[in-house]
């Protein structure tokens, strides 16, 4: 701990956002950064705790003590080494994780200004690429081979793993291009897709092959891979969006959230999209149903279409600001965000439920939306909710649908398979992440239903340890 007193004497500084009348008219990141002198600075706040919640709160187990005092005392690659001991892709939970650790940061409970971790990680992994601290390796193979169903989050993260430790990895993806969520599902502004393409040399020059445009159970069996491999890792994600099946589902003008956001990345990534598929928001009166960073993504989309209007509505009441009693720190607090897209332009309701769209000659021109009262349950129960009757339509010819993910596999392949699922279709697996097939694993989305990218990249580490575990378990029984 370099200067046990900073916190003390230097303030929060966040790198903040670019000007809005500047980041609008682009799909470039957002966010801004520091020089590295204030970024060093940034990283003396850290008080090295006795206990470190911030270690307690990530879900793969950040040594964030460790790489700020490291970073603060300039020593940028050995605060990348330890980084990466836990942390797969820092480039990625640097710019859009929830930061659970600074939530938990002890700091944030006493002067309410935590230590600016995410920042300060970001900041560690540029500076690790710019300055040649990350290059690729050769392992050791061990000729054993794993087939990684998906490469999102959760699939990339358990290639890396095993092919560090010597396993011949090939990563099957059903898109054009490795990174599933991360490329298709989340918008320019927040990740620039240049800096996954960038891992994903990466990783291909240490020997990982990326299968595209090959979908698993329609394009290639799922049991001629299962047989051609030692291990199968599903980590599909969660890909079925919930639908708001309500009078005038059907007029023309009402989307899923994903549909607008991966069609968006594509676009900006060159790739074909049929110009009668094309969903644009311009001069539009937008409205996006779903209260979430999902719907958040929609309206900085729409924004930088030059919708004439954005609104967007949750059903549930408006979260407390600054603090909520229910999520006491260091729990991750349940309170009202702002996030950069709705500091563009954006109305923002709570309380609404969504009664029916209204069209003329097929087309949406409203949705009429009602308020709803919600009753606290005892005993930790869910609350109810109770319709008022009072209703309004609000203008809108643009619907987006942002009120999560249900069924998050793909049958087909897990009939092939022959695996269990859970009641909500995840795929059914044990603390291991093993399924009912033996030499068949899941992780992520897949196997927990739709969550942080943080949590599936830990979900995808604890799996590739039990694949290698089974591997080579197997390995010396056959031997035997």
């Amino acid at each position: 701990m370099g200067n046990p007193k900073a916190f003390l004497t230097v303030p929060r500084q966040e790198a903040g956002y670019r000007p809005v009348e500047d980041r609008i008219n682009d799909f470039g990141e957002v966010e801004q950064t520091l020089n590295s002198s204030d970024r060093r600075t940034q990283a003396s706040r850290c008080m090295d705790c006795g206990v470190p919640f911030c270690h307690w709160a990530c879900p793969i187990g950040n040594k964030q003590p460790e790489w700020q005092d490291m970073l603060y005392r300039g020593r940028w690659k050995d605060a990348y080494r330890v980084l990466e001991q836990t942390c797969d892709f820092p480039e990625f939970t640097g710019r859009i994780c929830p930061a659970l650790c600074e939530k938990s940061c002890v700091l944030s409970l006493s002067i309410h200004e935590p230590v600016t971790i995410r920042e300060n990680e970001v900041a560690i992994a540029e500076m690790a690429f710019r300055e040649g601290f990350i290059r690729p390796v050769a392992p050791v193979r061990n000729g054993r081979t794993v087939a990684v169903i998906g490469s999102g989050p959760a699939g990339l993260t358990v290639a890396n793993q095993l092919n560090r430790k010597g396993f011949e990895v090939t990563v099957f993806e059903k898109d054009e291009r490795p990174g599933g969520l991360l490329r298709y599902g989340i918008p320019n502004f927040k990740l620039g897709k240049t800096v996954i393409d960038r891992r994903i040399r990466l990783m291909e020059a240490e020997g990982i092959r990326f299968r595209t445009k090959t979908k698993v159970g329609r394009d290639i069996s799922a049991n001629e891979v299962a047989g051609a491999f030692d291990a199968v890792c599903i980590a599909i994600g969660c890909e079925v969006p919930r639908d708001l099946p309500v009078e005038g589902r059907s007029l023309k003008g009402i989307h899923f959230a994903m549909d607008l956001l991966a069609q968006q990345n594509r676009v900006l990534q060159q790739m074909n999209v049929p110009k009668k598929e094309m969903i644009l928001a311009k001069d539009r009166h937008v409205l996006v149903i779903g209260g979430g960073d999902t719907g958040s993504d929609c309206v900085g989309t729409s924004n930088r279409h030059g919708a004439a209007s954005v609104t967007q509505i949750e059903i549930l009441p408006k979260p407390p600001v600054d603090f909520n009693p229910e999520t006491p720190w260091p729990m991750y607090p349940q309170i009202l965000k702002t996030s950069s897209s709705h500091e563009e332009g954006c109305s923002r309701r709570w309380g609404l439920a969504t009664n029916r769209f209204v069209g003329e000659r097929g087309v949406l021109r409203g949705v009429e939306v009602e308020e709803v009262e919600w009753t606290p349950a005892k005993d930790g129960a869910r609350p109810s909710m109770r319709l008022t009757g009072k209703k309004e339509v609000l203008q809108a010819d643009l619907v987006f649908l942002s009120m999560g993910f249900v069924n998050p596999v793909q049958e087909g392949l897990l009939a092939e398979l022959g695996l269990q699922t859970t009641e909500r279709k995840t795929v059914s697996v044990d603390a291991a992440g093993r399924t009912s097939r033996p030499g068949v694993f899941a992780c992520g989305d897949a196997a927990s239903g739709a969550s942080l990218v943080v949590r599936a990249m830990a979900s995808g580490r604890a799996t590739a340890t039990a694949i290698e575990k089974y591997v080579t378990g197997k390995q010396m029984s056959d031997s035997l």
